[in-house]
């Protein structure tokens, strides 16, 4: 368990029932539409399940365990934590799926087909100014020097 997860469940007790369970809420919306977002081309899963982690810090210790325990959003958040980056796999993907869902949504919305557009454009550029997590240096505290 990294500071942070420590001092998050410190502060836990001292938080009014009321602030727990709408931290706790926030997060169950946030991990609702990152799952949908597989799903979805316009909705990126990464985001949402990074959010449904700060959430989940703030309401909910047993939650955030289980997130950072699961098989398949525990190492995305786990890499955010450490080293702010998301891995070049998902950025990708997330990229894709938005253009697709993009020009989805401008040739079927009625109205305001650049809204999609425009919110994606937002999430990708946030996004490609992350750095990869392939393009960081090894973990330093992993006790091997690289000698052979």
């Amino acid at each position: 368990m990294n500071l942070r997860t420590q001092a998050s469940a410190a502060d836990l007790p001292r938080r009014p029932v009321w602030w727990r369970a709408l931290w706790l809420s926030a997060g169950l919306v946030a991990l609702l539409l990152g799952v949908v977002g597989i799903f979805l081309p316009l909705l990126p899963t990464t985001p949402f399940v990074l959010l449904a982690a700060a959430c989940f810090s703030r309401g909910s210790t047993r939650c955030e365990r289980w997130l950072l325990s699961h098989r398949t959003f525990g190492p995305m958040v786990r890499d955010w934590r450490r080293h702010r980056a998301i891995p070049r796999r998902a950025r990708w993907l997330a990229f894709a799926m938005m253009a697709i869902g993009s020009v989805v949504a401008a040739w079927s919305l009625p109205r305001l087909q650049w809204l999609p557009a425009a919110c994606c454009a937002l999430v990708a550029l946030w996004m490609a100014r992350l750095p990869a997590r392939e393009d960081l240096p090894l973990q330093e505290s992993s006790g091997n020097s690289g000698s052979v």
